[in-house]
């Protein structure tokens, strides 16, 4: 099964064609890990739904399906263009693409947002995003991780979030790993409801 079928759902909330192809490119290229592992290897900051095997599948979905909603809510959703919306959701799709890096590693990388921005930078010439709509995700992945930007030793790695399409992709990612908000999932994955 092509990677990107596993979003398929995921992928047709965005509205513009030629966006949903390079995001169906960038899914398929993502590591094989990505579609297998839990959202967290120690469960502490995550949900029941994004542990275990395919937690992080879940985890995404979880995140995109917040973003959805919250864009289809006109107080929240009208502050943004058609295309912002999709270029946020695709954002949402890719932010932890390369939670482990890009060779599997134990653990996850703390850079695993500048990770994923140079997939997208490296994997520019197959896909027709402008240069500027590429940026604009780039600049929503790498800030997802909001104030938790020092790494374990105490070094300023990441960057906060400082526009509002940046805070507004924290947010989401933020909630879907907040416990106390549970979703439900079908065998195939796909969130119930």
């Amino acid at each position: 099964m092509e990677k990107s079928k596993r979003f398929e759902r995921e992928i047709n909330y965005i509205q513009k064609e030629s966006f949903r192809e390079d995001l169906k490119t960038l899914i398929d290229l993502l590591p094989d890990y990505f579609f297998e592992i839990p959202a967290a290897s120690t469960g502490k900051y995550h949900p029941k739904y994004a542990q275990g095997e395919q937690g992080l599948l879940r985890h995404t979905k979880a995140a995109v399906r917040i973003g959805y909603e919250l864009l289809n809510n006109p107080v929240i959703g009208d502050k943004y263009t058609n295309d912002e919306k999709d270029l946020m959701l695709i954002a949402l799709l890719l932010h932890d693409g390369l939670k482990l890096g890009k060779e599997k590693s134990k653990y996850t990388k703390f850079d695993h947002p500048i990770l994923a921005t140079e997939f997208i930078e490296e994997n520019k010439n197959v896909l027709h995003f402008t240069d500027e709509k590429r940026k604009f995700i780039e600049d929503c992945i790498k800030t997802h991780m909001g104030p938790w930007t020092t790494d374990y030793d105490g070094n300023e790695v990441l960057e906060k979030p400082h526009t509002k399409y940046q805070n507004f992709v924290h947010m989401c990612d933020f909630l879907a790993s907040r416990k106390c908000i549970e979703f439900s999932f079908d065998e195939e994955n796909n969130i119930i409801g």
